[in-house]
């Protein structure tokens, strides 16, 4: 699965992989594999991306449009 909805909001706000990364407290290379789909997020990350984003975990699995 391919997380879209996590590349937009960090490229609607302006972050580098590095800076999101530094933010969940991961390695950029494991954000990087989560944005592109080669990872499944874990369900930690998920509520920390949530959370920063202040979204629902639905929107960001592109299970509703409602953030």
């Amino acid at each position: 699965m391919v997380y879209t909805r996590i590349k937009d909001l960090r490229t609607d706000s302006d972050l580098t992989q590095t800076q999101l990364s530094d933010a969940l407290h991961i390695s950029q290379r494991a954000y990087s594999h989560y944005e592109n789909g080669s990872r499944d997020i874990p369900t930690d990350i998920l509520i920390r991306l949530a959370e920063y984003y202040n979204v629902s975990i639905d929107f960001l699995l592109n299970r509703t449009d409602k953030k």
